[in-house]
């Protein structure tokens, strides 16, 4: 039987949550989806041109880091 009231709050409830707009800040959502510390990935080059790329997993599986 206490249903209505249950009700009704969660009705109040959505209703506030549907209409709420807080004061977004909109440079801090941009630096943080931009990333302002983003660096590329610097490029491997070839001078390794005999190893495989398991080698240091082998080195230091076996504990010869």
């Amino acid at each position: 039987m206490g249903r209505g009231r249950a009700k009704a709050k969660q009705t109040k409830v959505a209703r506030e949550l549907k209409y709420f707009s807080p004061n977004t800040d909109l440079s801090a959502l941009e630096r943080e989806l931009h990333g302002s510390s983003y660096a590329e990935p610097e490029r491997v080059s070839d001078d390794s041109a005999g190893e495989d790329e398991y080698d240091e997993y082998g080195k230091w599986a076996s504990g010869q880091q």
